[in-house]
């Protein structure tokens, strides 16, 4: 079946897609109970006011509902100058000795990332230290910038005890990287809170929010009514905050970030069409989205397969190949390798004009003004995304990252 081309979004205008969020709108802190929050229902063009404990009985009965199951690392250190004065080291991404985040968190001793810098003009050369403890041992990470680049710095870290693997360094020593906006450090109860109860692999530097609300009883009220999940990990980096300040879409580079699938997840994608597969926040949507795009050049392309899907590749030709194809090839090609994981990076961007794959819905919170994540919305509701937001806004909803949920089936 051929499959018309689309509009190509990379005209669209950011300020099109604003609205006024007053500060008081945005949840400073987590409500006391992760399941208490509010369910904007959006279903059949009609919204709902809901609990988010209703959402088990909400869901179509044969839905897949997909996490992201990525865990936030304590990605903020705060080292000291020899002369006293303090200097913040915000963890973008692993540089040396290797680039993949698993691995880069397990090294020891010593190792390379791509941080941000704060009060940077103050540090002239030279390292900065941190002392710190784990399991009741001192412990020492030294940190000292290698390079320079445009908004950031290449910086080498050693540590003592050498063999300890950064990621226990970033747990004993590092805070929590709150969004900006919330401005205020970290607590205990962020420990806590910012972190899904289902949270797996390290490397995150920001939470898929909208997974904050599922508590246990909640995943347990799922398993009840038969509504099957799987899992994708997709780990989100400091680029889902960067403000869009292009005129149009097309100059605005979109982030990459990291993901990776198991061939057990594509069993149970491809098992599960047609039904509705619905994703848990809009980085297990541009998981999903981005398998397709994957697959669906890894089966026009079986020889020369393509790891990464870039940013407008989706509006730059239509393809005939179906979502269970895509699936399939990815599998296929799995199995011959003898390989249990899928890993790649996308930096796919989905805004109006966009036509999805393999999703039928979406649970998310309610996201910034002019950002690339109400981009997405719009995208999968179309222009009744200003409706839902209006009604948030007159219905006491609290925003962003600690505010309440959506369900929105269009």
């Amino acid at each position: 079946m051929s499959v018309p081309a689309i509009p190509d979004p990379r005209q669209l205008s950011i300020h099109d897609f604003t609205y006024e969020l007053p500060a008081e709108r945005i949840a400073p802190e987590p409500l006391p109970d992760r399941d208490q929050s509010r369910l904007l229902y959006y279903q059949g063009g009609t919204i709902h006011d809901q609990q988010f404990q209703d959402l088990p009985s909400l869901l179509p009965p044969s839905t897949l509902l997909v996490f992201n199951d990525t865990k936030v690392v304590r990605a903020r250190l705060f080292a000291q100058k020899p002369t006293g004065g303090i200097v913040e080291l915000f963890c973008l991404e692993p540089v040396a000795p290797h680039r993949a985040i698993e691995p880069a968190m397990q090294q020891t001793g010593s190792c390379v990332w791509k941080c941000l810098v704060g009060n940077g003009k103050r540090w002239k050369s030279g390292p900065v230290q941190l002392e710190f403890a784990v399991q009741g041992q001192s412990a020492t990470l030294t940190a000292e910038r290698v390079e320079h680049g445009e908004g950031y710095a290449l910086i080498r870290f050693s540590w003592e005890p050498a063999t300890l693997p950064f990621a226990e360094v970033l747990r004993a020593a590092g805070h929590l990287p709150l969004p900006p906006y919330l401005n205020r450090a970290d607590t205990d109860v962020d420990a806590v809170r910012y972190q899904t109860v289902y949270a797996a692999h390290e490397g995150a530097v920001a939470a898929p929010t909208a997974g904050l609300h599922f508590s246990e009883a909640v995943l347990a009220e799922l398993r009840a009514r038969h509504i099957s999940s799987a899992r994708v990990t997709l780990h989100v980096g400091a680029g889902t905050f960067q403000p869009v300040k292009a005129a149009q879409m097309a100059e605005h580079p979109m982030h990459g970030e990291p993901i990776s699938v198991t061939a057990a997840t594509l069993r149970q994608l491809l098992a599960h069409l047609p039904a509705p597969i619905i994703p848990v926040g809009t980085t297990s949507l541009r998981t999903l989205e981005s398998l397709y795009w994957l697959g669906a050049y890894l089966a026009q392309h079986p020889n020369t397969p393509v790891w990464h899907v870039r940013q407008w590749q989706p509006y730059e030709a239509a393809t005939e190949v179906s979502a269970a194809e895509a699936l399939t090839a990815l599998l296929h090609h799995l199995e011959a390798n003898g390989v249990e994981e899928l890993h790649a990076t996308t930096q796919l961007l989905i805004a109006p004009g966009y036509q999805f794959r393999l999703v039928r819905g979406l649970v998310t919170n309610f996201h910034q003004p002019e950002s690339t994540l109400l981009l997405l919305v719009a995208a999968l509701v179309g222009p009744t995304w200003r409706q839902l937001y209006e009604h948030a806004l007159t219905h006491n909803y609290r925003f962003l990252s600690y505010g309440d949920s959506s369900l929105l089936l269009p």
